[in-house]
């Protein structure tokens, strides 16, 4: 077969959303063929942002926009400091000394000098690269797409970013709740999920059952799974703690599947405080397989994201685009995705995903009827064909700005 064939297009999504949308996307994409865009991230692998980026990126070429994608270089230092920024945006207390800040804009200058930005639109993602706009003349406007959960940033730190987030012409937040008080405007646009991804594609019961054969994990008992980074705001602890309460009451097997991005030095310390909990029923992986997360995620009687902090979760969307409804975490996006008691649960607590875990399991009626509608939810609001065009749309925006000034 032809690589070519292999690579999805905005055609293929017309099973999903119709030709009439098709054809709208192709509209708005018609009035932007000549320009150059670029994203710029931190990590080519690891957690949602790549595995967007992966996609829309693709998705965006084959509209006709030539887009390219561009990742930060940086040392263990400045990925230790840039995940305590992170971790800051959520909330957590941070030392900013001078010689932290000193750090941060001297890989910046160096990543400035070898990446060659003067693309008619530049969309920076997440603090990581966020002061490249200092080192830029601009040729067209620059975008910063925050993908962290910004409801309450740590003062001293958004005191420190602010001038120069001022200076991009948009920022992009997954919800409303992350709203800053901010001069420059801010779009509001949730992520979604490539159904032709090897993550998300359609699987067989035989292609399934032989991955999980392949990695060794046991089928005789429910699946209950948590697939996310190794990262404590998704709090894999409470997960564990919560599977531990509800196997008192049904037998089940817990598998815990994360990966460790390269731009996330606190991955590894956060896998490797969980491997005391593992038992035979109990199993904790750090595996990079799309198509492992795919099999688990068709295969579980019950998937978790008990997360405490999440900007959106790329990985619930991905379950319940699967039928598989979700016990997710009260917080950041999550909430906007499931409807509590309809395609899934939230939960605030570990006995409340202990309690339901035990529900979900015990009941396969509602567990069928809560999956089709958490597959229909996705299909009307979470698939990167719309996602696309809300960037069309922000596109053609700025090109009508320009229009009007010229």
């Amino acid at each position: 077969m032809d690589v070519t064939e292999k690579i999805v297009r905005l055609e293929d999504y017309e099973q999903y959303i119709g030709s009439k949308t098709v054809d709208r996307i192709f509209e708005k994409a018609w009035k932007l063929q000549h320009k150059h865009v670029a994203h710029i991230n931190s990590t080519y692998y690891g957690g949602g942002v790549a595995e967007l980026l992966s996609s829309l990126t693709l998705l965006m070429n084959s509209v006709g926009i030539k887009t390219g994608w561009r990742i930060i270089q940086g040392s263990p230092d400045f990925f230790t400091l840039t995940k305590k920024i992170h971790n800051a945006l959520q909330g957590d207390p941070i030392n900013l000394s001078k010689r932290k800040k000193d750090l941060l804009e001297f890989v910046i200058k160096q990543n400035a000098i070898r990446n060659h930005l003067d693309h008619d639109m530049v969309i920076v993602h997440d603090p990581q690269p966020l002061f490249m706009i200092n080192e830029y003349q601009k040729h067209g406007p620059w975008i910063w797409r925050c993908h962290v959960d910004m409801s309450h940033p740590n003062q001293e730190l958004w005191d420190y970013f602010r001038p120069t987030v001022e200076k991009y012409d948009a920022v992009i937040l997954s919800t409303k709740d992350y709203k800053q008080n901010l001069k420059t405007p801010q779009v509001f646009m949730m992520p979604a999920i490539n159904p032709f991804s090897i993550t998300n594609r359609n699987f067989s019961d035989e292609e399934v059952e032989a991955r999980l054969k392949r990695h060794n994990i046991p089928t005789d008992l429910p699946l209950v799974v948590q697939i996310s980074r190794f990262d404590r705001w998704k709090d894999p602890k409470g997960v564990i703690e919560a599977f531990k309460i509800a196997r008192k009451e049904v037998d089940a097997t817990l598998v815990l599947l994360g990966n460790v991005a390269t731009d996330d030095p606190e991955g590894p310390e956060v896998y490797h405080s969980l491997l005391d909990n593992r038992d035979d029923r109990i199993i904790i992986m750090s595996v990079q397989d799309s198509s492992l997360v795919n099999a688990l995620q068709r295969r579980a009687t019950v998937v978790l994201q008990k997360s405490v902090r999440e900007g959106f979760g790329l990985t619930v969307a991905e379950a319940m685009w699967k039928g598989n409804p979700v016990i997710g975490g009260n917080a950041g996006g999550i909430k906007y995705q499931i409807q509590d008691g309809v395609n899934g649960f939230l939960v605030n607590s570990v006995h409340e995903a202990a309690d339901r875990i035990v529900q979900l399991i015990k009941n396969p009626k509602l567990r069928e009827r809560m999956g089709q509608a958490a597959h229909e939810s996705v299909r009307e609001k979470f698939l990167l064909s719309r996602y696309l065009e809300q960037y069309l749309d922000l596109f053609n925006a700025f090109e009508t700005v320009y229009l009007l000034h010229r």
